[in-house]
Order: structure tokens, then sequence, then C-alpha cells
């Protein structure tokens, strides 16, 4: 069994066998599950990126590869 201890800005360390079960690195989110009054699952918030396929719906029009490129440029360009 894994232990960790909270400090007092409510941070722990995760054990590195536990990081190492989980996938998990630097930088990686994880998810805080309630499965009952007091108890959580932790579990990995990494999917892969088609998991997110149809999240949205069909799109109404399509994009071409030259009109994102120019949006994120302009809006790139705008935040400078």
């Amino acid at each position: 069994m894994a232990t960790a201890t909270l400090t007092s800005k409510g941070q722990i360390t995760i054990p590195a066998d536990v990081r190492h079960d989980l996938k998990v690195d630097a930088g990686d989110r994880v998810e805080f599950i309630q499965i009952a009054p007091g108890r959580y699952e932790f579990v990995a918030a990494t999917q892969n990126v088609t998991a997110l396929k149809g999240m949205f719906g069909k799109p109404t029009k399509s994009v071409s590869i030259a009109d994102m490129n120019s949006a994120i440029a302009n809006r790139g360009a705008a935040a400078r």
C-alpha cells in the first residue's frame, strides 16, 4: 500500500510506483472521482486524442488547413 503526506498547501507527492502504474508524469492531469460519500478514486486524466472524436457533432462547413493557419496567425498577432 502506498501512502503520501498532505502539505499545509494541500499538496501531495504521488509515490513513484503509483505514478508508474498510472503512467503519469510531471504536468499530466489527474482526476478525483467521488465513488461514495468520503471516498474518491484517483485516476489519470490522460486520453488519446481519438477519444474526443464526435464530441461536438458534425461540422457545418469544412475548413481548410490554410484557413486554420490564417486564423491562428491572426489571433496570435492580435494577442501581441
